[in-house]
């Protein structure tokens, strides 16, 4: 985190990778010598890869070379990277893209509102600065309770790691904290851009340990759910999938975030009943 360069940010991912490997991993014999540091070296990278290891040594000092995208899949190879992994290192090399913010169309507030409180399951919507634009009630009653949050502090970044309440719901927080901490890497080189993202990053970076530990894993966001469970106060706990799509109403900004109860946990039949009390209270009233 010493820079927001994309260069410098690939050759901190890559290295972050090579690190995590060992010759054995990769089916090659150990080069001679006492190793000082744990993972690959870089000699050994740049063999899997095909490359020169001066040419992969300056990747990793961050050096703009502008990598072909042949050059880039050889080392997503020796580093074993998956899916996602390879598609965020082509996406640092991108300097073109990387350098720009992407323009976005306006945000609807009105319909975002209408689509999430449609929603029956959990459902919330953010944008690039991981503010919460929209929700729904079952959002309220599991998650936190955002219509009664103060505006500056209503964004993921503040709840997933500086907000007290919200860490007791998640019975497995610790894991959660890595997941977000992936999904803020996966979309940081197009946030940076923005002042407010910045500004609540490097907060977060200075107030949370637990963050720090999770970004200096340098794990991306995988296409997969992750399991939540929720504990409310007085209630049994609740197991979700979070899953999400990008890309709402055209907009790349936007990330529609829905919580769906795991099958057989009894978390839909739970939810169900919290949504019937909360519907019979507010006619009484």
């Amino acid at each position: 985190m010493k820079t927001y360069r994309s260069s410098a940010a690939l050759g901190e991912f890559i290295r972050s990778r090579r690190q995590r490997l060992k010759p054995e991993d990769c089916g090659i014999d150990p080069l001679p010598g006492r190793r000082r540091t744990p993972g690959l070296r870089r000699e050994e990278v740049a063999y899997l890869a095909n490359m020169s290891v001066t040419y992969y040594t300056w990747l990793e000092q961050g050096k703009d070379l502008n990598p072909s995208p042949d050059i880039l899949l050889g080392i997503g190879r020796a580093l074993q990277l998956g899916d996602s992994e390879r598609s965020y290192l082509l996406s640092l090399a991108e300097t073109d893209l990387a350098d720009e913010p992407l323009s976005a169309a306006p945000i609807d507030l009105p319909l975002l509102r209408s689509l999430t409180g449609q929603m029956r399951y959990p459902s919330f919507i953010t944008d690039d600065d991981t503010n919460v634009l929209a929700w729904n009630r079952a959002a309220e009653l599991t998650l936190a309770d955002f219509g009664r949050m103060p505006e500056r502090d209503r964004h993921m970044m503040q709840l997933a790691f500086l907000d007290a309440d919200y860490r007791q719901r998640l019975v497995n927080w610790e894991e959660f904290g890595r997941y977000t901490a992936s999904w803020l890497r996966t979309l940081f080189e197009r946030a940076k851009h923005s002042p407010v993202y910045m500004e609540r990053f490097e907060h977060l970076n200075r107030e949370s340990e637990h963050f720090r530990r999770c970004w200096d894993l340098y794990e991306i966001k995988q296409n997969h759910a992750f399991a939540a469970v929720l504990r409310l106060p007085d209630g049994p706990e609740m197991h979700f999938d979070i899953r999400s799509a990008g890309c709402v109403d055209h907009n790349p900004s936007l990330i529609w975030t829905i919580l769906v109860p795991r099958a057989g946990s009894g978390t839909e039949e739970h939810l169900t009943r919290l949504l019937a009390e909360e519907a019979a209270g507010e006619r009484e009233g």
